[in-house]
């Protein structure tokens, strides 16, 4: 009997711990363009590029969430296009036993952390792919973005933020 209490114990402290578990990860959409291609490969000027990101987040249940962040990279050579790559990289993360700011930090801080590597790897793979220089997407601090974000709100809370959870 003794057993039995203690294991209950224990199941109730294990469901009252803070959880944070990646489900699934996965492509959901990948899009390359190169429409200038190929008088583009014959232009000797330097090829700039632009980042963009986003991320979106949907609530799929209780503690389960599927957060999307999209990548994208635009390759420019004497003011025309030469590539165009946007990767949505997915995850579904089980987030339990946290405070609404805990949650909401995990959500804008550790599950894009977590997505990033694998977008930052289709990106270079598409690019490359496509006969373009290699792409080498710099790392980036989600907690600056999120501790950026949040200070906005509190200056300007009428502000809109982005389509990024909050």
């Amino acid at each position: 009997m003794a057993e039995d209490n203690s294991a209950n114990a224990a199941a109730a402290a294990d469901s009252s711990q803070v959880q944070f578990n990646l489900q699934r990860l996965y492509c959901k959409d990948v899009s390359f363009e190169a429409p200038n291609t190929p008088a583009i490969f014959q232009q000797e000027a330097n090829m700039e590029m632009k980042m963009n990101l986003a991320q979106r987040m949907q609530e799929l249940g209780e503690n389960l969430f599927e957060i999307v962040l999209t990548v994208t990279v635009t390759g420019t050579v004497a003011e025309k296009t030469a590539y165009l790559c946007e990767v949505h990289q997915a995850g579904i993360f089980h987030i339990a036993g946290m405070t609404d700011e805990q949650r909401n930090a995990a959500l804008n801080i550790h599950c894009p952390n977590t997505l990033y590597p694998y977008a930052r790897a289709a990106v270079g793979q598409l690019v490359a792919a496509a006969g373009f220089p290699p792409v080498m997407l710099q790392p980036i601090s989600f907690e600056q973005v999120y501790t950026q974000r949040l200070q906005q709100q509190q200056q300007n809370p009428q502000a809109e933020t982005g389509d990024a959870p909050n």
